[in-house]
């Protein structure tokens, strides 16, 4: 059975192509453009989150950093792992912050990209 990943990044030509990829190497995908997909998260059952940092739907004191903390605080969804994605420079002390398994720096390469989503659905 085909692992799940959800893909919640705003920017559709980013979203698409990660998208694309991941369907090739044969993983089912659920992607949306914003987080209201995440009140679905039961019904989805994802295996993996990766979030954008920054979504345009949300205000400057919201971001993907607080999504992932909350998924991670929840014991409902605390052992999905989470990938933040963000050209921003300090993505890595974002990732910290919001307990995220991981992070990857926009522009990104798309081996970058499988071999971080295999290593962490191991």
């Amino acid at each position: 059975m085909a692992k799940k990943i959800l893909v919640i990044e705003d920017d559709k030509d980013i979203r698409d192509s990660i998208v694309y990829v991941l369907e090739e190497e044969n993983y089912e995908v659920v992607s949306s453009g914003d987080s209201k997909i995440l009140k679905s998260i039961d019904e989805i059952a994802p295996d993996m989150v990766l979030l954008d940092n920054w979504l345009t739907e949300w205000k400057s004191d919201a971001n993907g950093e607080q999504l992932s903390r909350q998924l991670k605080s929840n014991p409902a969804t605390c052992h999905i792992p989470v990938i933040i994605i963000s050209a921003v420079s300090n993505i890595k002390e974002i990732a910290e912050a919001g307990l995220a398994d991981a992070y990857l720096r926009k522009p990104f390469d798309l081996t970058e990209l499988t071999d971080i989503i295999k290593k962490h659905l191991k």
